[in-house]
């Protein structure tokens, strides 16, 4: 079976968590001793001790401690003994879906980016790398920048084109991408590749994080270059009123 890919990587968490204004995160390695510990031990030992709780947010089906003996239930059973108080998070939902990541991975996976984005409450996100590219799309007046992401990991959503933002260096421009094998020109591997609108900027080698604003299309085989470059025409039209 695949293994289960992520939506956030641990450093892109780390700077979504900073931007709603929290201080400081905590990272525990997760070792078979840590994985050991009975939630008795993981209350008193961690969040009173080495954290010092005093409020606790956790949500409704959160389970911790070995077994998953711990539940929002056993917290407000024992926070009072610790001097801490527990607050809860409800269930959420968006039009009466429950948000859920199993739900939203299967939204990025069938292409749904509108649906997957309104039930993370942003624009779903890659950060990678701009590498050097087979430059093809230069010869039809759309060159593009070739996305290598480093995390195996990291969920993408379904092969095809979409209306995108992308931030290299604090700066946000507006453009379209690809993702697939590129069947006009037999491509034999997946590939990013992302064409920015009235950019023309060297951006070999910077880091680049890209925000999937809505899908356009599933990735096609056109008969022939010009064909394809009609429809990154149109792509590109359509992308440009999405993201006015």
């Amino acid at each position: 079976a695949d293994k289960l890919k992520l939506l956030t990587t641990f450093e892109e968490k780390v700077k979504l968590v900073a931007d709603i204004g929290v201080d400081y995160i905590i990272k525990i390695a997760f070792t078979p001793a840590f994985s050991n510990l009975s939630a008795h031990q993981f209350v008193k030992d961690i969040l009173v001790d080495k954290v010092g709780t005093t409020n606790l947010f956790i949500g409704y089906d959160h389970h911790f401690g070995n077994n998953r003996e711990g539940n929002i239930h056993f917290l407000k059973e024992h926070a009072p003994e610790h001097g801490f108080r527990v607050n809860e998070i409800s269930k959420q939902e968006i039009d009466h879906i429950g948000i859920s990541s199993t739900k939203i991975r299967n939204a990025l996976s069938s292409g749904e980016i509108h649906l997957a984005n309104s039930l993370l409450g942003r624009d779903y996100s890659v950060s990678g790398k701009v590498v050097d590219g087979a430059k093809k799309g230069r010869s039809i007046g759309f060159p593009t920048a070739n996305i290598e992401i480093e995390e195996s990991y990291k969920l993408l959503p379904a092969d095809g084109a979409y209306a995108i933002r992308a931030v290299i260096n604090g700066d946000t421009h507006d453009g379209m991408l690809n993702i697939g094998f590129k069947p006009t020109v037999n491509g034999s591997s997946r590939t990013i590749e992302a064409h920015l609108f009235n950019f023309d900027q060297d951006i070999y080698n910077e880091d680049i994080v890209v925000q999937f604003v809505k899908a356009l299309r599933k990735e096609m085989k056109f008969e022939s270059l010009e064909k394809l470059k009609e429809q990154l025409e149109l792509d590109k039209a359509a992308a440009l009123r999405i993201l006015a």
